[in-house]
């Protein structure tokens, strides 16, 4: 090894009971037996040799080793008998998978290092010496505290699970002493886990200020009788030669003899393929399998599986075969795993119940939850907070729009059944004149508030929520900016969009088997119903508290569960930032012109009442035009129209594709029923409505976005709408003209340019609609040129149109029936027209044939960017519902896509309008395939190009597209101008 190479030192026996604790029971289908640690071992392996350079360590190692524990007696317990007294056997399963797993390390042609005496920590430290005496660096693989001592100028760590990377800085923020003092620090607090004793009543932070103030163990130990406080000098005097003791339990060893010198962890440049496919075949890991055969070159079905000798009793291994007394530290493995195939005795549904029967949990006692009523008691979960890293928050308020919701309380939890509420605007029911019948003894909402921001804001301590946007926006209202932050409802999204509901309820009931109590219960319902703040402070203790130990809960379980199915970088990077930047595009809302929807009103009551005396003209009388039976009687009872159809209840049918059906039929009455329709939504849902949105204090519209509604990905906006506003009519687009910029200021309309055509050419590798896009042609003159031989020069717009239609009905599946409609030709034709698109462009027929057997197989399709939507009755004996799976699984990838695009274009806007001086330009919106931004006028000109460079490279560095993107952007004083 020489200066300027990196060894990456991998904590193998970390690794094992990550990948164990992630995962479901996997059990190996010829015979059973358990591989589910040895499957989340080999993802986790594999990914970070192929992606360390995209990681946040940022470079690729030129040595490897993977080290494991040897035996559960070492040095220390000659030190310290007890040492490591508390861990229990493991669990019958993963006893056989140990040797697999070191056999799996062999197969990746990696070192597996262990030595008898020693511990794993005590190699890496050795290891990480050596590199650094030879001018390298070191990269510690492994988020465990214990470890954290060896962090320097030349060795950092790095925890997959957060694709964190740390150095001094990060120890330091997290513990409050450099990393050199935190043998000192784990000296004072001990460890419970590895039975390390310590000095009671010191926890990380006590020790970090004593070690400050004293400068090291010796010091404070010498002079512990000058401690002011009793209770901590008496302890620190009775226990000061176990605190020595401790010191030397946790001081990792630098001088093992280790028998396999650096140069023996060179990594090939390739890995060895044969060698690692003979394994994964005999460990049957079919999805890997595949994986490696196609990085590697070589094909699975040409490599024999190979023969493995299973470890079926607890021999050597002594630390692999304990378990930490509290289970794994905080997170899963990372990886990639996913079921090898939809087999119907173990959906993930089925293996998520297992896992849940099987695993241990505090039960639930109400009788445990605290109601915060002072100060001081908060203030000592603050510090409990801090001391954990962890708190599950919620928050109870008066409405579910948190522009307006007024804070009763709030709940905390740091373990389960470790949660408190704290009310902060209760009533009493009283309407007296001075307090507003407040509750006596609570904690004043500014008072609170100054206490819970900076532990919310607090970079050490991960906050923890469900469906956390709504907090994040309720209390950024009140300054405070809550970061880092898990969500579990997005979680839950990334893992099971499509198949699952992803809401409290379901989720505690699916993943805890608890039925939590519900808001009715505390509220009541109907006439009976009061907001939150008017329910008794035990019952509002009882639920809120709830909530928080059911969403602390929630994420212990479900975490884990995205390393092992290798979906941490779609949360990490496609669902979690969106919290926070959808909370602020929420929180800015836009400016509504109540005067221009007025008189939008006043001119669509007047169309539709000029087009009702048509509509009874046409009918012969006047009816009631909204009533589907009077409508349906006419249509095919008097008027005798075809294609009449009647409901269960026996009416006719009117939905909206009978009537466009019939108006495509040429038929006028159906028409003007279509027309009449559209213009009275456009009026009762928008002029209309629109208005009685516009924020009191603000002065604008706050739609809100969920982020987790759709199984594409896609966001979905609502309390207003904006996303449904119709943009083919005349009338619709009216509505936009609406939405204003404020004086002195212009809108920014940036639009994706035909992004979903672009990503199906490069789904389904279609080579004309590659290079048109690369060429910058117009793309439906170019494929009506493909289809129908007609030159783009001088081609009639009916025909561009026709192919146009074409080209995004595809996207959706379209049949010969529906082209028909939508481009008024008899069927035939249309069917022609669609089997001539496939004849000219194959790999489009191809790829969705092959999308539907992947999605057969395994259940789900994914994106470019590796999100999935899960379509489980595609393999629905029913035919109707199965060719619907099939339509929506084909579009997906390519939706989805799209939607992946945009979220990374949002994630990447702010920081970039900053960087480019420029953070007065606000983004208000998105819509679709489109963003819309509020920017000063004399900063239009500067933002356009900014904006448009974001978008168009959204989808670097992670995947590579192998068309170009394409934004257009304009400036104007409303939205329709602008677009």
């Amino acid at each position: 090894m020489k200066k300027g190479d990196h060894l990456f030192l991998v904590d193998g026996s970390g690794y094992i009971f990550r990948a164990y604790h992630a995962l479901p029971p996997l059990n190996r289908k010829s015979d059973g037996l358990p591989v589910s640690a040895v499957l989340g071992f080999c993802n986790m392996v594999w990914k970070l040799l192929r992606d360390a350079r995209d990681t946040a360590v940022g470079v690729t190692p030129t040595h490897f080793a993977v080290i494991f524990d040897y035996s559960s007696k070492t040095f220390r317990n000659e030190i310290y008998p007890e040492y490591k007294a508390n861990r229990s056997e493991p669990p019958e399963d993963l006893v056989p998978q140990f040797g697999l797993i070191r056999e799996a390390t062999r197969a990746f042609d990696l070192p597996c290092i262990e030595t008898e005496g020693f511990e794993a920590d005590d190699l890496i430290a050795t290891y990480a010496r050596l590199a650094v005496e030879a001018g390298g660096d070191a990269t510690i693989v492994s988020s465990d505290k214990d470890l954290m001592q060896l962090v320097g100028p030349c060795v950092s760590m790095y925890d997959p699970m957060k694709d964190r990377e740390i150095r001094v800085p990060e120890v330091v923020e997290k513990w409050g002493v450099m990393p050199e003092k935190m043998i000192d620090l784990q000296a004072l607090t001990g460890d419970s886990i590895d039975n390390v004793p310590g000095v009671p009543g010191i926890g990380p932070k006590t020790a970090a200020q004593l070690l400050e103030e004293y400068g090291d163990l010796d010091t404070l130990l010498t002079r512990a009788h000058e401690i002011k406080q009793n209770k901590r000098r008496e302890n620190l005097i009775e226990f000061a030669e176990k605190a020595r003791i401790s010191r030397e339990l946790v001081r990792l060893k630098t001088d093992v003899p280790v028998e396999i010198g650096l140069d023996a962890l060179a990594l090939d440049s390739a890995a060895n393929g044969p060698k690692l496919i003979g394994f994964l075949k005999a460990m049957e890991f079919s999805t890997l399998t595949r994986r490696v055969g196609e990085a590697t070159g070589v094909d699975p079905a040409s490599v024999e599986a190979a023969t493995v000798e299973v470890q079926a009793k607890a021999e050597a291994h002594g630390p692999d075969l304990t378990v930490p007394a509290t289970g794994i530290e905080e997170e899963g493995a990372e990886g990639e795993v996913a079921p090898d195939r939809m087999d119907d005795a173990d959906t993930p549904q089925k293996l998520a119940k297992k896992l849940a029967d099987a695993a241990p949990a505090d039960p639930f006692d109400h009788s445990r939850y605290v109601c915060i009523r002072d100060l001081e008691t908060l203030n000592h979960w603050v510090d409990e907070a801090r001391e954990t890293g962890l708190l599950a928050i919620d928050t109870e308020t008066t409405s579910l729009d948190p522009m307006q919701a007024e804070l009763c309380g709030f709940s905390l939890a740091t373990a389960p059944n470790r949660a408190a509420y704290v009310p902060l605007n209760h009533r009493n029911g009283k309407d007296d004149l001075l307090g507003g019948g407040l509750v006596d003894g609570q904690v004043k909402l500014e008072e609170a508030l100054a206490v819970l921001r900076p532990l919310l804001q607090d970079p050490s301590v991960l906050k923890i929520g469900q469906n956390l946007k709504y907090d994040w926006l309720l209390l950024y209202r009140h300054g405070i900016e809550i970061a880092p932050y898990d969500d579990t409802m997005l979680i839950s999204y990334v893992l099971e969009a499509g198949s699952q509901a992803h809401g409290m309820d379901a989720l505690t009931e699916r993943w805890i088997g608890h039925t939590p109590l519900s808001y009715k219960e505390v509220t009541g319902s109907g006439r009976s119903k009061v907001t939150f703040d008017m329910v008794d402070l035990e019952r509002a203790t009882t639920y809120a508290a709830e909530d928080a130990d059911v969403t602390l809960r929630l994420w212990k379980v479900l975490k884990p569960h995205l390393a092992a199915r290798g979906l941490a970088s779609v949360y990490e990077r496609l669902e979690r930032p969106m919290v926070s930047v959808v909370g602020r595009m929420e929180h800015r809302g836009i400016t509504v012109d109540r005067q221009i929807l007025s008189r939008m009103s006043g001119d669509f009551a007047q169309t539709a009442a000029a087009m009702e005396e048509e509509i009874y003209q046409l009918a012969g009388g006047r009816f009631t035009i909204g009533s589907p039976k009077q409508l349906g009687e006419i249509l095919f009872g008097r008027m005798g129209l075809p294609g009449g159809a009647k409901t269960k209840s026996g009416q006719w049918s009117t939905s909206a594709q009978v009537l466009e059906e019939l108006a495509a039929a040429g038929h006028e009455l159906p028409r003007k029923i279509v027309d009449w329709r559209q213009v009275t939504k456009l009026k009762s849902t928008y002029t209309d409505a629109l208005p009685g949105y516009i924020h009191p204090e603000t002065g604008r519209v706050h739609t809100s976005y969920s982020l987790a509604s759709t199984t594409t990905g896609r966001l979905s906006s609502s309390e207003p709408n904006l996303q449904n506003i119709p943009v083919r009519t005349v009338e619709g687009r009216k509505i936009r003209t609406a939405f204003i910029a404020p004086e002195g200021r212009k809108l920014i309309s940036a639009d994706y340019s035909q992004i979903e055509l672009r990503v199906l050419a490069h789904v389904a590798d279609i080579p004309q609609l590659k290079q048109a896009f690369a060429d910058g042609l117009d793309i439906h003159a170019m494929t009506a040129s493909e289809m129908f031989g007609v030159p783009v020069e001088g081609m009639p717009g009916e025909v561009r149109r026709r192919a146009k239609a074409i080209n995004f009905g595809i996207i959706y599946g379209i049949s010969a029936f529906g082209l028909a409609n939508q481009l008024a030709i008899p069927r035939e034709e249309a069917g022609a027209y669609i089997k001539r698109y496939f004849e000219r462009f194959p790999g489009i027929k191809d790829y969705m044939e092959r999308t539907k057997a992947f999605c057969r197989e395994y259940g789900y399709v994914e994106t470019v960017f590796g999100r999935r939507a899960h379509y489980p009755e595609i393999r629905s004996s029913n035919p109707s519902i199965r060719a619907f799976n099939e339509r929506a699984a084909i579009n997906a990838p390519i939706q989805g896509s799209a939607a992946d695009i945009i979220r990374r274009a949002m994630m990447r806007m702010d920081a970039a309008l900053a960087d480019n001086g420029l953070g007065d330009v606000q983004m208000l919106l998105q819509v679709h395939d489109e963003l819309i931004f509020e920017a000063p006028e004399e900063a239009v000109e500067r933002a356009i190009p900014v904006i448009r460079t974001v978008m168009e490279g959204a989808a670097w560095p992670a995947r590579t597209l192998s068309v170009p993107l394409k934004v257009d952007a304009r400036a104007a004083d409303n939205w329709e101008e602008a677009h």
